[in-house]
């Protein structure tokens, strides 16, 4: 099995400070050690059989400090890497390149549903930054240059932007995050959510089923999402669906197994499916098969 999105951090230091007050508070919350290394990390997927997994800037520290992440996809063989860039900064590309120069870093990921001047601290549906990001030409060229995996975090009422860029680069691979905050209420056939239907007809984009936990609104196997589960798997097909945890960060609601076995819960989900949604599909999709 493949984890496609997990987290995992260091402790604070004079150099790597904890600045991001409400991901400290947050982590308080964790059914976990508040320092949560690759290093436990590794021994709870060897606890649940998970062969290897994307370690995704979690942004305890300064949001655009890859340290950590960048260390431990160079450090550990069954831990990849995607680290979290500002696209507007003046050494953007540059910086772009220097991640990518890192074995096991894949690309990087952008928080569309984060306000610009509150990154990682806290979600709004409205803002737009995306849409002014695709202008910067030069970061989007040294990503495609360097064959970066771009990650988004949006709001399903922000997928109209994401299209955008999709369309201005659309010889990048794309993963979209956690149902892109569709909640249980959110239609699939119509409205903001559909507009997945439109991006699906780019062969480089996969949506990924991640923190299934939080997404839905009853208990394990949180039936409530899977209709979401099967539209996305009628639309791109299981070739481009493809499963995270969010492990530890649903550590507050579930464990680990909790956020894998949902899957065998979800009617009309085969066996071969499920092989391709926790591993083979992301595999092909990034160009690790």
């Amino acid at each position: 099995m493949f984890d496609t999105h997990t987290h995992a951090w260091d402790k604070p230091s004079a150099d790597h400070p904890w600045v991001n007050g409400p991901i400290v508070d947050l982590v308080d919350s964790f059914d976990v050690h508040t320092v949560y290394t690759a290093d436990r990390l590794l021994a709870d997927m060897d606890r649940n059989g998970i062969d290897e997994a994307v370690v995704v800037g979690y942004p305890i520290c300064d949001w655009t400090d890859n340290w950590y992440t960048v260390e431990t996809a160079a450090e550990y063989d069954r831990l990849h890497g995607i680290v979290m860039l500002d696209p507007f900064a003046d050494d953007a590309a540059v910086h772009l390149r220097r991640c990518m120069d890192t074995d096991g870093v894949l690309g990087f990921r952008l928080g569309a549903a984060c306000p610009y001047d509150r990154m990682w601290e806290t979600f709004d549906p409205d803002v737009s930054w995306l849409r002014a990001a695709i202008e910067e030409t030069e970061f989007w060229e040294a990503a495609v240059e360097t064959d970066a995996v771009v990650q988004i975090l949006c709001d399903h009422r922000q997928l109209d932007q994401a299209l955008e860029l999709v369309e201005a680069y659309p010889e990048l691979t794309y993963l979209f995050d956690h149902f892109a905050h569709a909640d249980p209420e959110t239609p699939t056939d119509e409205g903001t959510f559909a507009q997945f239907a439109d991006l699906a007809q780019y062969d480089g984009v996969a949506v990924k089923v991640s923190e299934m936990p939080h997404m839905s609104d009853s208990a394990f196997p949180y039936a409530d999402m899977h209709d979401h589960v099967r539209w996305y798997l009628d639309t791109f097909g299981r070739e481009r669906v493809v499963w995270g945890s969010d492990y530890p960060n649903v550590s507050d609601v579930a464990t680990y197994p909790e956020t894998y076995n949902w899957l065998r819960q979800v009617d009309s989900v085969s066996k071969k499916d499920r092989q391709w949604i926790t591993g083979t599909s992301f595999r092909r999709h990034v160009g690790l098969d």
